[in-house]
C-alpha cells in the first residue's frame, strides 16, 4: 500500500508537526492561511498530514465500530492508529506521539513554549466518535488537553497547538516583540489596545496613549494588564515582582476607595 501523506515539502528548521486525522483536509485547508501559511512558506516549519483511512485493512476504509458492552455511539478502532503510527515511525527519527484528548495534560502557554524549545517533531493523533480504543495508549508517548470540555475531533486541538507553537518563533508575527507581549507570555492577561478612529460614537481612545510620553504608557499598559488580570484569572497572579506588588496594591487601595464613595454617596441619596 502506498501512503501519500498531504504535505509541505519544506526544509526543516524548527518544528516538525504530523497529524493523523480522517479529515485531512480540515487541517491542510487551515495551516495554508495567516501566519501558519507564511512561516511554512518560509521553511521555517513542516506540518504532514497523514489520512488515518490509508492505514486500514478494510477495503470500506472503516475506522471506527460498535464498543464491546454496549453503549451509544461508534468507537475508533486501535489497528489503523496502531498501522498508522507505526508506518510514520519508521523513518527512524525522533517525535512525541501526542493523543488530544480531554483526559490530557492541560496545554497552556508554558507547554507551547515548552514545544518549541525542545524543537522536538510532535505527532498528533486526533480522534473523533466516541473516541478510540482504550489500547492506543500503549502506542503514545503523551495526552494532551486544550481545555475541560468535549469537542467533535482532535483536529481544532491539533491546530490549536500548531498555530499556538509557530506563532512562537521571532520570524512568524512580523515584530519579535509583539509574541512577547501577548497575553500569558508574561503571566498576566493583556492590556486594552486602541487604532483609529481616536472617537468613535463618543468611545475615546485614553489620552495618555495619545501624548507620546512611552514611559507613562508603558506604566498605564502594565496597570492595566494588572487590573484585567486580577479581575478576570486572580489565579494568574503568582511570583510578583515587587513592582507587581505595588501597583497591585495601589489598585486595591483604588476599588476599596471606589466602593466607599460608592457607598456614601447612596447614603447622602
Amino acid at each position: 500500500m502506498t501512503h501519500t501523506p498531504f504535505s509541505f515539502e519544506l526544509k526543516l528548521e524548527f518544528m516538525k508537526f504530523e497529524v493523523l486525522t480522517i479529515f485531512p483536509e480540515v487541517i491542510g485547508s487551515y495551516i495554508k492561511h495567516g501566519i501558519i501559511g507564511r512561516i511554512l512558506s518560509k521553511g521555517l516549519a513542516e506540518v504532514k498530514i497523514y489520512n488515518l483511512r490509508d492505514f486500514t485493512s478494510d477495503k470500506h476504509k472503516k475506522v471506527d465500530d460498535y464498543p464491546y458492552g454496549g453503549g451509544a455511539g461508534m468507537l475508533m478502532q486501535i489497528e489503523p492508529f496502531y498501522n498508522a503510527i507505526k508506518h510514520i515511525k519508521n523513518d527512524g527519527n525522533p517525535r512525541k506521539v501526542i493523543l488530544l484528548t480531554p483526559q490530557g495534560k492541560k496545554f497552556n502557554q508554558q507547554v507551547a513554549q515548552e514545544f518549541l524549545e525542545k524543537r522536538a517533531a510532535l505527532l498528533l493523533i486526533c480522534g473523533r466518535y466516541e473516541g478510540i480504543d482504550e489500547r492506543i495508549k500503549f502506542f503514545i508517548d503523551e495526552e494532551i488537553s486544550i481545555g475541560d470540555y468535549v469537542l467533535s475531533g482532535g483536529e481544532l486541538p491539533a491546530l490549536v497547538i500548531i498555530d499556538s507553537i509557530l506563532r512562537l518563533i521571532p520570524e512568524a508575527l512580523g515584530d519579535e516583540l509583539s509574541a512577547k507581549e501577548e497575553s500569558f507570555m508574561g503571566s498576566f492577561l493583556d492590556y486594552p489596545n486602541y487604532t483609529r478612529p481616536e472617537d468613535f460614537r463618543g468611545l475615546k481612545v485614553p489620552e495618555i496613549l495619545l501624548r507620546g510620553d512611552h514611559k507613562k504608557i508603558v506604566l498605564w499598559r502594565k496597570k492595566e494588564s494588572l487590573k484585567k488580570t486580577f479581575n478576570r484569572r486572580p489565579d494568574l497572579l503568582k511570583n510578583l515582582s515587587k513592582e507587581d506588588m505595588k501597583i497591585l496594591k495601589e489598585l486595591c487601595s483604588e476599588i476599596n476607595i471606589k466602593i466607599l464613595e460608592g457607598n456614601n454617596e447612596s447614603v447622602n441619596n
